[in-house]
């Protein structure tokens, strides 16, 4: 009897080690679901983490493939009227609907690249009607070596490589942009990349979105664009591309997907500032 006991006993603990072994992180298989093709550009169906799937659907692209003019140095447009079309793709790059924008809630090339969209339809309208989820939006600043996909809608295809640096500061053209991902050279990024969402492979979160590279070598001009350290030291890196971080929304959008650029804490240029 007693043994039985004792064997008993050594079984619960055997079990009891078992359940608190942690086993380490699956890296996530990253396809096309859920990218856009922002006529020539790229983008997203995204959502933050705090959205519920009662909230209006987001888009994520960049500043630079806002329909209207480009904003200059320094602006930053706040829900504007929308009639952008987005074509919603699925895990093969099949178009599964036409998006329409309702609005644009947030565009800017200063400090950051990007252009948010709000949607006249819900996250659950579209998962009902088109079996798609959105990604998720990272709150987290990403860390070099983080091994990224960036998912392109217009080209249908997926580049591979890691976060090879975050740069102090990227200059093209006139434009400057904060904090920038730099990728290793295994993803060669191009023409219709732009607004690509950038995502780690371990979390299958958004960390950034594509939004340039050097072409020719030039510097600091467009399509060229070069590297300013802290010093001031300017670098123009060849064949090199980079993205523009997206944790800076997780910071200003609040309940129902509203923007609120006077939140405490908000990371985002504000107009007129």
């Amino acid at each position: 009897m007693r043994r039985l006991r004792r064997i008993s006993a050594a079984l619960a603990a055997t079990l009891l080690g078992l359940s608190l072994v942690t086993h380490p992180t699956q890296a996530t298989t990253v396809d096309l679901t859920g990218s856009v093709n922002v006529n020539g550009c790229s983008g997203a169906l995204v959502r933050l983490p705090a959205s519920t799937p009662a909230d209006p659907a987001l888009v994520l692209t960049n500043g630079h493939c806002y329909e209207g003019a480009w904003p200059v140095p320094d602006e930053v447009l706040v829900d504007q009227p929308s009639h952008r079309l987005f074509e919603l793709l699925d895990a093969t790059g099949k178009p599964v609907a036409a998006l329409h924008a309702a609005r644009a809630l947030y565009v800017t090339m200063t400090g950051t690249d990007i252009a948010l969209y709000r949607l006249g339809m819900t996250y659950q309208q579209l998962e009902r009607d088109h079996r798609i989820r959105p990604l998720t939006v990272s709150a987290q600043r990403p860390e070099p070596g983080k091994e990224i996909r960036v998912v392109s809608g217009s080209l249908k295809k997926v580049f591979s490589c890691a976060i090879d640096r975050l740069t102090y500061r990227v200059l093209e053209s006139g434009y400057m942009t904060k904090d920038v991902l730099r990728y290793t050279s295994a993803c060669k990024t191009g023409p219709g990349t732009s607004g690509s969402p950038v995502l780690d492979v371990a979390s299958g979160e958004v960390v950034g979105i594509n939004n340039t590279s050097n072409r020719d070598g030039g510097r600091c001009t467009l399509n060229n664009p070069c590297e300013m350290s802290r010093d001031g030291v300017i670098t123009a890196r060849k064949a090199t591309a980079y993205g523009t971080q997206t944790y800076w929304l997780t910071t200003c959008v609040t309940a129902g997907n509203k923007l609120d650029l006077d939140r405490p804490g908000c990371l985002l240029p504000r107009p007129g500032r």
